[in-house]
């Protein structure tokens, strides 16, 4: 009686999973404060939402959900200017289809939802291979563990740069000092999600969250 007032929303993939002794809450589910949505039945119209349109992946045939889950990575970079959720999103997606694909490989996955194109171009590979072979022969100069983070650092922070620079051009001296004032866990959160990014802007609202 102290709490303020709710509304509640039951997910059922079908009807046939609805609880068969729900008599008891006859009442509620009668209210208008409880809405009952059963995935199978929804609507062309009902699935614009890509909220709700995620949620009918979970009970789309194995023969279709491929298509269904990569047209739906597309949405969500169209459609959700915010980096970080846009990732959120996308790994959402990426985690359905992973149930519904338990024999398919984290490879597997990432190609069918179009997530692997950019990482698997020239220019990602050669700034990859060049950020670790620079890291570690400089880490090995040093021969100290100091030394070993450092190059990792320096060695991540050049791929980072080289993807940007592929994406949005050369970098402004601003852009460039704060990612280099940037620790190691950083960079590595950015190397997760700057492939999302849509322009620098969505950049430096990852820096301001930072």
């Amino acid at each position: 009686p102290n709490t303020h007032d709710w509304l509640g929303v039951l997910i059922y993939p079908d009807r046939r999973l609805k609880p068969k002794k729900s008599h008891l809450y006859r009442s509620l589910l009668a209210s208008k404060q409880v809405q009952q949505i059963y995935l199978d039945e929804l609507t062309d119209a009902e699935i614009q939402s890509l909220g709700v349109a995620i949620l009918k992946l979970v009970v789309e045939p194995e023969a279709s959900a491929g298509d269904l889950a990569r047209d739906l990575v597309t949405r969500a970079k169209r459609e959700i200017l915010d980096p970080l959720s846009r990732r959120e999103i996308v790994e959402l997606i990426e985690t359905i289809v992973v149930y519904k694909f338990p024999r398919l490989g984290r490879p597997e996955i990432e190609a069918m939802l179009g997530l692997s194109e950019l990482k698997q171009t020239k220019v990602y590979q050669e700034a990859k291979q060049e950020g670790r072979q620079e890291g570690r022969q400089e880490g090995r100069q040093e021969g100290r563990q100091e030394g070993r983070q450092e190059g990792r650092q320096e060695g991540e922070l050049k791929v980072i740069v080289r993807l940007l620079e592929h994406q949005f051009g050369a970098l402004d001296e601003e852009v460039r000092s704060r990612l280099e004032q940037l620790s190691i866990e950083q960079l590595d959160a950015l190397a997760e999600v700057l492939l999302e990014f849509a322009n620098l802007s969505d950049l430096v609202s990852w820096f301001n969250r930072y």
